[in-house]
């Protein structure tokens, strides 16, 4: 792991793609250009999920996570596009061979989004922002995409700087900038801080970094756990996470949500062998072998519980993954219930325990 000297600032980069999915099949696709179109599943049967939609879309109010049935109520013109994992895939190692120009430091957050520590440039430009620059103009010439950028001093301005000005926006927060803009910032910008937490916050006054700042680091990890620790040090502007290029895999997994509720066990085992297919693949794919294999169900009411069973072994192999999830399944005695999502997950890829130290978690 790179740690820049505690005498040199950091220069750091997040690069965040426009609209991602939706812009390789607007690129791709031409009939798409200019259109409102949303990829993810159909709001056909139950209805799927959009995974993200183009900025035609957006103007509707339509957003990633809506479920497709809302956003066709929101966007009636709404044209539904199934993902091709496998193109944003390509797409998005040709961005990070873009990346790779300028520093080795690259910490991808997902095939979209990654964050990049340029204080020591391969190209020796010297100014972050101008590194942003040439990087976005390489996506938009070479991939025919946009990218926004967001240039400060550590990994949490640069995020939230990225989305300031999207879409193909560039926001750079100066050293002497980055105390007040924390102090400016609404507390649902913070890292970490859900729907849930925000309304906790405004619920005892406070709304912004400044408000939080008032409080001690003690009074915040009172009212909001760890997590004020953290909120205590950014509302100051520190953030000394380093970019770690070779971040750890903590799990690999895979879900599906179902057009209509599944009934019966039979068509349970039948879509936790689909599942267990793809997780498989992507376990392969990264060499990885998981001794902690976690079943996620969804129930039709929207209550959902995870069950999981630690082995004495590693896995990957399909049956053996499948067959635990089913086990998984079986204990939770899903007989006349309605479920509307089932996943796996594979983790704790660490070193294997003995047998006896073997363990089975149900919770």
């Amino acid at each position: 792991m790179y740690i820049a000297p505690m005498s040199v600032q950091r220069k750091i980069i997040h690069i965040d793609m426009d609209a991602f999915y939706a812009s390789v099949e607007q690129r791709d696709n031409p009939e798409y250009r200019g259109k409102a179109i949303a990829v993810g599943g159909s709001p056909e049967g139950r209805g799927g999920v959009v995974a993200t939609c183009s900025y035609e879309a957006r103007k509707f109010g339509v957003r990633s996570a809506m479920p497709s049935k809302r956003a066709l109520q929101l966007c009636p013109h709404l044209i539904f596009v199934r993902p091709r994992f496998a193109a944003y895939k390509e797409v998005s190692q040709s961005v990070r061979e873009i990346f790779s120009r300028y520093t080795d430091l690259i910490e991808p957050l997902s095939l979209d989004e990654a964050y990049l520590d340029v204080t020591e440039d391969k190209q020796q430009i010297g100014s972050a922002i101008a590194i942003a620059q040439q990087i976005k103009q390489a996506i938009r010439e070479e991939l025919q995409l946009t990218a926004s950028a967001g240039v400060s001093i550590n990994k949490f301005v640069a995020k939230i700087a990225s989305d300031m000005q999207k879409p193909d926006g560039l926001t750079f927060i100066a050293p002497s900038q980055v105390e007040s803009f924390m102090e400016n910032l609404p507390v649902e910008k913070f890292f970490g801080v859900g729907k849930v937490t925000a309304d906790k916050m405004k619920s005892m006054n406070l709304h912004t970094g400044k408000d939080l700042k008032k409080l001690s680091e003690n009074e915040l990890v009172q009212y909001f756990g760890k997590s004020g620790r953290f909120y205590y040090k950014i509302v100051r502007g520190i953030d000394d996470r380093a970019v770690e290029p070779h971040r750890e895999t903590k799990s690999v997994g895979a879900e599906d949500t179902f057009a209509y509720d599944l009934t019966l066990i039979e068509e349970m085992n039948a879509e936790l062998d689909k599942i267990a297919v793809t997780v498989a693949n992507r376990l392969e794919r990264y060499q990885l072998k998981g001794r902690t294999v976690t079943l996620k169900i969804k129930y039709s009411d929207f209550k959902q519980i995870t069950r999981n069973q630690s082995l004495a072994q590693g896995i990957n192999d399909l049956p053996t993954i499948a067959a635990v999830a089913k086990q998984l399944l079986l204990k939770t005695e899903p007989e006349d219930k309605k479920i509307r999502l089932l996943g796996i997950t594979l983790s704790n890829f660490g070193e294997e325990q003995p047998p006896e130290t073997a363990q089975l978690s149900l919770f």
